[in-house]
């Protein structure tokens, strides 16, 4: 288990990079938005900690996403004036507060949907509004292998965290933004904070696939045990699929909206 924590994100994070570099940061964060982090981490609450508890771990990662989805928006808003420790630093304050605040309401699957649909609804609103980017050539070095390294060494350590804390927390933190902050930083630095922005708004529309994982596992797992699983990523990537249609109706009025102003 240990190695399938060490290899999954880091090879997720090389596929994003690649797909960012042959399709542009659009693509790269929808696939961004699929529950590569969250899954390994729940599956192995599921081994270790049982079915129940994943379960309710679950519903607490739903929860969890509109502080994920936070992240992304004041990152990317950060971004466009300020340099990328200060971005990240602001991003996970703002992550940090409302995971808090989140943890502090009763947990239940209606608030956890409710959350998830507060963030899913009102994040293609709330991103920054940038120009059309204009197809470069990729930057000589986007350090692949640091992007890897960093995340592996967060899956590592959320996971660690995830498992020494109540179910309420650990799907908090299993919701941890591993991918959103490594993807953020990197781009901000070797693409700019434009293509940042549009990048984590992508990401933002592919978590629909992310709140489906959740949900299908919070209500599953307690039947279904590890079989829910098999389900979720099933669901989940339908869900992606989906989501690509929102994705171009996204990027399309972007375009329109920089044109107009």
């Amino acid at each position: 288990m240990l190695l399938l924590k060490i290899i999954m994100v880091p090879g997720f994070l090389l596929l994003i990079s690649l797909a960012s570099r042959r399709w542009g940061p659009s693509i790269a964060g929808w696939l961004a938005g699929f529950p590569v982090v969250v899954g390994p981490i729940l599956f192995f609450l599921a081994v270790e900690q049982g079915h129940a508890f994943a379960a309710q771990a679950s519903v607490a990662a739903l929860s969890a996403l509109l502080a994920m989805i936070a992240f992304g928006i004041a990152y990317a808003q950060a971004a466009q004036k300020l340099a990328w420790p200060w971005a990240l630093t602001i991003a996970v304050l703002v992550w940090a507060i409302l995971a808090t605040l989140i943890s502090w309401a009763p947990g239940s699957l209606a608030f956890s949907i409710l959350c998830a649909a507060i963030g899913l609804l009102a994040a293609p609103y709330l991103f920054p509004r940038v120009q059309p980017l204009v197809p470069t050539s990729a930057p000589k070095s986007d350090k692949l292998i640091q992007r890897m390294l960093a995340g592996a060494l967060l899956t590592l350590t959320v996971t660690w965290l995830a498992s020494t804390v109540g179910y309420r927390w650990s799907g908090l933190l299993a919701v941890f933004p591993v991918l959103a902050s490594v993807l953020a930083v990197f781009s901000h630095r070797s693409q700019g904070p434009a293509f940042t922005a549009v990048l984590l708004r992508a990401t933002a529309t592919g978590l629909y696939s992310f709140a489906a994982f959740c949900l299908v596992l919070a209500l599953a797992l307690p039947s279904l045990g590890l079989t829910a699983f098999a389900l979720g990523v099933a669901v989940s990537l339908a869900v992606l699929g989906i989501s690509k249609r929102l994705l171009a109706r996204s990027s399309t009025a972007a375009r329109l909206s920089s044109a107009d102003a």
